[in-house]
């Protein structure tokens, strides 16, 4: 982890879903073990609200999509009709 909050931001928006959820998981692990400074807890605290931030845009870009691939009107299917 870094001081830079920008250098931490840029870093964590280039995590895909999968990478940040389990830092994230690894971060709260840490927390709930306790044993840290206040320091360390509040950057691990920090942290984990920045991968929960990418979780959630992962997460509402996936339902995005599906919602716009089950609006979009069904294609007829070739088994079916096709003109002779």
């Amino acid at each position: 982890m870094t001081d830079d909050g920008t250098t931490t931001a840029a870093a964590t928006g280039t995590l895909g879903y999968e990478q940040a959820r389990d830092e994230l998981i690894e971060v709260v692990r840490r927390l709930e073990a306790g044993g840290t400074t206040l320091e360390e807890s509040l950057a691990l605290w920090e942290r984990g609200e920045e991968l929960a931030k990418v979780c959630r845009h992962w997460l509402e870009g996936a339902r995005a999509r599906l919602d716009a691939a089950l609006a979009r009107p069904e294609e007829p299917s070739e088994a079916g009709g096709g003109a002779e």
